[in-house]
């Protein structure tokens, strides 16, 4: 649980903007089918409005967070919701599929640079001490959107239309952009100078591409989970949703435990908890067939995973100095392009004759390749002249 000291109102509003944007991603997984059949399109066509948000996801961040660097942290935050209000106000409203795509898209547009820029202010509003968990509260906003938004907008869509569940969601994009007027101080503690904030600097780079490959390898595993869980480790169809809910305890301990290890010692957090995700990627490789020790292992991936992407975005916003939301949101744009990545190469091993379980494996490498990313980011951090962000 997090500490008392952590629930402010300023923190659960950031935590409640994370809860939203996190509704809006993946809320279209469950409304595919139904979006498919209204649009009179397959579902391979409907697929492009989850690819579609992710690439705008990519494309906002460095767009976007330029922009919003010479704007103070809440005005620039309200004027980020507000993009995610209309954009979802204009999915309500779009005819055709291919309307309806470039409104997700639009809508991501603020994705990346809302998330760095609330991480940013997370840490910077925190107990001294506290920075990493206090960014930790704020991402559980997202992980609370896969347990709760995102079945309460199925359910919506079910009953109403999809339609509706795209309102729902601006309509908890308002709410939030009023609780942001309310609630956030105004708060221009990188900014103090007057000017735009710093360019990117380039030692922030190895951290961002080890963030993609993180992601690469937590997608390339994750993908394929539940039908690895069901032909190779003889998990019975009615109990998938226990192993996707045990995950989600996971990745909910692992946000809170990489929290707790950005407070402390960042470099050695980062170094063992790379080698042990690694380690539990090949353990379930060899151990898959075992139902027990394939859920254990799955689990303990999940916390380690988790724990991973909080430590490298504490990383790249302490090696980025005054750029540090800039950093952020690339940091976020960098996670999402790994998304696509390591599901693309799991796909590409599965379709050339590897077996299910070999995912882990192709996991365990890309991970394994974010071991010398992170030790060259280190480094840099390491140097008297790293201006980085103090926590």
């Amino acid at each position: 649980m997090p500490s008392p000291r952590l629930l402010s109102p300023a923190l659960l509003t950031l935590a409640a903007a994370a809860f939203a944007i996190g509704t809006a991603e993946f809320v279209i997984m469950g409304l595919l089918p139904l979006i498919a059949a209204d649009l009179r399109v397959d579902l391979p066509s409907a697929g492009y409005l989850v690819s579609g948000y992710a690439l705008g996801v990519v494309a906002g961040g460095p767009l976007l967070a330029g922009l919003m660097a010479r704007l103070e942290e809440k005005r620039a935050l309200s004027g980020l919701m507000l993009i995610f209000i209309v954009g979802n106000l204009a999915c309500l409203l779009a005819p055709g599929l291919w309307s309806l795509l470039l409104a997700r898209i639009f809508t991501a547009f603020c994705h990346a640079s809302l998330i760095g820029a609330a991480a940013v202010m997370a840490a910077q509003l925190a107990p001294a001490g506290m920075a990493g968990r206090a960014m930790a509260l704020m991402f559980s906003g997202m992980t609370l959107a896969n347990v709760l938004g995102v079945p309460a907008g199925t359910l919506i869509g079910q009953w109403a239309g999809w339609r509706a569940s795209f309102a729902a969601v601006a309509a908890l994009g308002f709410i939030t952009l009023l609780l942001i007027r309310a609630l956030l101080p105004t708060h221009s503690a990188h900014k103090a100078d007057g000017k735009p904030q710093a360019r990117l600097p380039g030692r922030v780079w190895p951290a961002l591409l080890a963030s993609m490959l993180a992601a690469a390898s937590m997608f390339a595993f994750f993908t394929y989970l539940l039908p690895t869980l069901s032909q190779v480790s003889g998990l019975p169809p009615e109990q998938s949703s226990a192993a996707l809910l045990l995950c989600g305890v996971g990745l909910v301990a692992g946000g809170w435990i990489g929290g707790r290890l950005a407070d402390g010692q960042l470099d050695k957090a980062l170094l063992l908890t790379l080698a042990l995700l690694c380690a539990s990627l090949i353990a379930f490789c060899l151990l898959a067939a075992r139902l027990p020790f394939a859920l254990a292992l799955m689990t303990l991936w999940g916390a380690l995973a988790f724990a991973l992407c909080m430590l490298l975005q504490t990383l790249a916003i302490r090696l980025a100095g005054d750029a540090a939301v800039q950093a952020s949101a690339f940091n976020v744009g960098a996670f999402n392009l790994g998304n696509a990545l390591g599901a693309w190469l799991a796909g590409i091993l599965l379709s050339h004759g590897g077996v299910l379980e070999q995912t882990s494996l192709l996991a365990a490498a890309l991970a394994g390749l974010a071991l010398p990313l992170v030790s060259l980011a280190l480094t840099s951090a390491a140097k008297p002249n790293s201006a980085c962000m103090r926590a």
